[in-house]
């Protein structure tokens, strides 16, 4: 009887033969801009419209260029980092890819 290593399964909550679970992918999450353009991590976003930031006291134009994004657990927002605003995250209704 081989020995076979055990892998714990927090969907099902039971342990799986490795054998077994190499054979389920989970499903890659998309996130999407205003478009419907996929975003990745690294990907440069510009506004589609005027946004005003919470506790910087200042609005960030339409047309704004955005670089170097980050995706965060929630599908819907994205980190960012601005030349003014440190910790900025943004909607990724109000963002389009370059």
């Amino acid at each position: 009887m081989p020995d076979d290593d055990y892998i714990y399964d927090e969907t099902t909550g039971e342990w799986r033969p490795s054998s077994e679970s190499a054979a389920v992918q989970v499903p890659a999450r998309i996130v999407r801009d205003a478009s419907g353009n996929a975003l990745a991590d690294g990907d440069a976003v510009t506004l589609i419209k005027d946004l005003k930031v919470k506790g910087a006291g200042q609005t960030l134009k339409q047309g704004t260029v955005i670089r170097s994004i980050r995706l965060t657990d929630n599908d819907d927002e994205i980190d960012c980092r601005h030349d003014t605003i440190k910790g900025l995250v943004l909607r990724t209704e109000f963002v389009r890819k370059r």
